[in-house]
């Protein structure tokens, strides 16, 4: 490791870092605009310069490497003039946007233009002007603000894959330009997150607030399985946006574009008040004591194994745990937690675990997607496969319908016998075999399906036969789109003995056998599916549950909630209460902890210590918080036929998977702008 002098101390560093990193090692600060931690050396802006003894003039710290015996100093008279010298340029066109622009308060620009600028500017000419660029819903650009740093160019080819924008001229003329159209990434948002000035901000948040008006809470995000972690800005009891965490094993920095964007959503189609089906057939608003007794009524004529629960894609493992004992203690054990009918659960944990953990793909060497779209099921995934691919030597292959992944992969067809062949160890099955590190990501696409047992015990087939588990490694993992998906299975939220599953409650209700249906945040069924069944609706938006509900219980939404969720990995993380739940609406598990007491069950908790008592209890896997551990491996699946039909994945439309996106205009926006121009094409949807 070389030694090096900075600012008078001597250092001992790792080889290979920059000047710029040895400096902040050291624990000095050093201005900068282009430079980004996860992106490419540039050395555009100059502003990170610093004095090398015997340089004959001060050096780019982004741009150098250390070497022995190096002498740095940072804070010099001539490295003082020459931050103000670039600062100055910096600031020859900039625009004086402080009072109206959205980056105002959280500028990196106004911060070290006050900290390393001077306080008058030589220069007289006119200010240039720059013409605005298409980037679509989601982006706002000011382009006369922008100062050439290129961060957005480098994320928008290095990160999210697309190759959208660029520099263009040079010198006074330099621009960045886009090919003047929207933005085709799930990414994009990030770009306001990497830009230093004003020039790309969010054109949802636009004029809205100033982050000192703003309380921020650190949550979890829930739109998807990855469990990015967030932070929640509201003000009063709006939440006005959403931006990310760093979390190095999750997300990183960054957040897709869903997660970031949709919140508009959470003030759309909201439940605020109980209601009851009346005799003339129309829901009305009722008071809390009138929907419990409506449900009380129709429970007392009912046996255990006429009731069934199902939950949704959006729930807390507190108010799982909490249906999961109501329904027990009333004698069902008709429950499910897999509202597409994933044929998943049942067996060890690791068939139903993204096991290789979401940083692990950075060791991965050969990866197979069955039935799996990761850039549309989780783009925070996709983009650790392709951080994983521009490190050079990993091999990729899907088998399904052929995605763009941005990043070139194999396609293996779309067929249950190309996976076969795989497990046979012929074709990608050989180069599986060969790897260090092999991966399989089986996608809701495979699980979903009537064949899902069997795919799922053909998975786990290929995985021993081909060296994807041994003791240091494991390299199956399911790829979940849900993120109360794991919670729900940890904790058994599954039919019990006698039990009937999503299927069979269906079934049954449409036949009359399952006469009263619980549906916890359960949207996602299909259309005319619950029959006659009595329905009672817990969640927090107006969507398909709730048009079908006889009783409506206003619950409320992952903002408005301390609750736990379980990511694809296992992670168990706390979402935190960032804005109260509108009108009467209260926290789910409340609300069945109430019901319980109406019903003559009274569930013996009082609070939310309790209760997560129970849920450790339930499993302990929820005692070890913001840890990914692989499942034990065992027996999972069921061996049996294979259909004929195409793998698919499940995710047709990005920006509409749940109430909240569904309610969001900003998330219609971006489907007229990205999904509606491919249907029309029929390249997609």
């Amino acid at each position: 490791m070389p030694k090096m002098t900075i600012d008078g101390r001597e250092i001992e560093v790792p080889a290979g870092i920059t000047v710029l990193q040895a400096c902040e090692l050291a624990g000095v600060e050093i201005p900068r605009f282009c430079y980004h931690e996860r992106l490419s050396v540039a050395g555009n802006c100059r502003m990170c310069l610093v004095e090398q003894e015997k340089a004959p003039k001060p050096i780019a710290s982004c741009a150098m490497p250390v070497m022995e015996n190096m002498v740095i100093k940072t804070n010099t008279p001539v490295v003082q003039k020459a931050r103000k010298g670039v600062m100055e340029f910096l600031l020859i066109n900039h625009p004086l946007d402080c009072p109206i622009c959205d980056q105002g308060g959280e500028c990196d620009l106004q911060d070290q233009a006050v900290a390393y600028g001077r306080d008058a500017s030589r220069y007289d000419e006119n200010k240039r002007a720059v013409a605005e660029k298409e980037m679509g819903p989601l982006i706002k650009t000011v382009m006369t603000r922008c100062i050439q740093c290129t961060r957005c160019v480098r994320f928008a080819t290095e990160i999210a894959g697309v190759e959208e924008i660029g520099l263009l001229n040079r010198g006074e003329h330099a621009e960045i330009s886009t090919l003047e159209r929207a933005i085709p990434s799930e990414l994009s948002g990030n770009l306001v997150d990497v830009c230093p000035v004003g020039a790309l901000t969010a054109r949802p948040y636009a004029f809205t607030a100033r982050p000192w008006e703003l309380r921020k809470t650190d949550s979890v995000d829930v739109l998807d399985a990855v469990g990015s972690n967030i932070r929640v800005d509201t003000r009063g009891r709006e939440v006005l946006r959403v931006l990310p965490r760093i979390n190095e094993a999750v997300n990183e920095e960054w957040l897709a574009d869903k997660s970031r964007y949709a919140v508009d959503g959470l003030t759309r189609r909201r439940l605020d008040r109980p209601y009851v089906r009346g005799a003339d057939g129309r829901l009305h608003p009722a008071s809390w004591a009138e929907a419990f007794k409506a449900i009380a009524d129709k429970v007392a004529g009912l046996q255990g194994a006429e009731m069934a629960a199902l939950a949704g894609d959006l729930c807390d493992a507190e108010s799982m745990l909490a249906l999961k004992q109501l329904m027990a203690a009333l004698g069902s054990a008709n429950l499910d937690c897999r509202q597409d009918g994933a044929k998943i659960g049942q067996g060890a944990e690791a068939g139903f675990l993204f096991n290789t953990s979401i940083a692990g793909l950075e060791q991965a060497d050969a990866v197979l997607l069955v039935g799996s779209n990761p850039r549309h099921e989780a783009p925070l995934v996709n983009a650790r496969l392709r951080k994983r691919f521009l490190k050079g030597g990993l091999k990729i292959a899907v088998i399904g319908p052929k995605p763009d992944l941005t990043f070139p992969s194999a396609h293996r067809r779309e067929s249950t016998a190309a996976l076969e062949a795989v497990a046979k160890g012929e074709g990608f099955g050989a180069v599986l075999k060969g790897a260090k590190n092999p991966a399989i990501i089986l996608g809701q696409g495979a699980l979903a399906r009537a064949d899902g047992a069997a795919v799922l015990a053909l998975a786990r087939q290929a995985a021993e036969s081909l060296g994807l588990v041994r003791e240091d490694w494991n390299g199956f993992n399911v790829l979940h789109t849900a993120a109360a998906r794991v919670g729900g299975l940890l904790l058994g939220f599954l039919p019990g003995a006698g039990g009937l599953d999503r299927d069979a409650i269906l079934a049954g209700a449409q036949s009359g056998a399952v006469k009263l249906v619980y549906l916890l945040g359960a949207d996602e069924l299909p259309a005319g599916s619950l029959g006659k069944a009595f329905v009672i609706y817990q969640g927090h938006h107006g969507d398909a549950g709730a048009a079908r509900a006889d009783v409506i219980l206003p619950g409320a939404a992952y903002t408005e909630k301390n609750g736990t969720y379980v990511n694809t990995e296992g992670r168990v993380q706390l979402g935190r209460l960032a804005a109260f739940p509108p009108g009467e609406a209260r926290e789910d598990w409340t609300i069945v902890r109430a019901l319980s007491e109406h019903l003559g069950h009274r569930l013996p908790y009082d609070n939310l210590g309790q209760l997560r008592a129970q849920l450790i209890a339930a499993n302990p896997r929820f005692a070890r918080l913001d840890e990914a551990t692989p499942g034990a491996w065992g027996n999972f699946g069921q061996a049996g036929a294979l259909g004929a039909e195409p793998f698919a994945s499940p995710v047709r439309n990005y920006y509409m998977t749940d109430p909240i996106s569904r309610a969001s205009a900003t998330m219609a926006e971006c489907t007229a702008a990205f999904v509606r121009p491919l249907a029309a094409t029929g390249t997609g949807a």
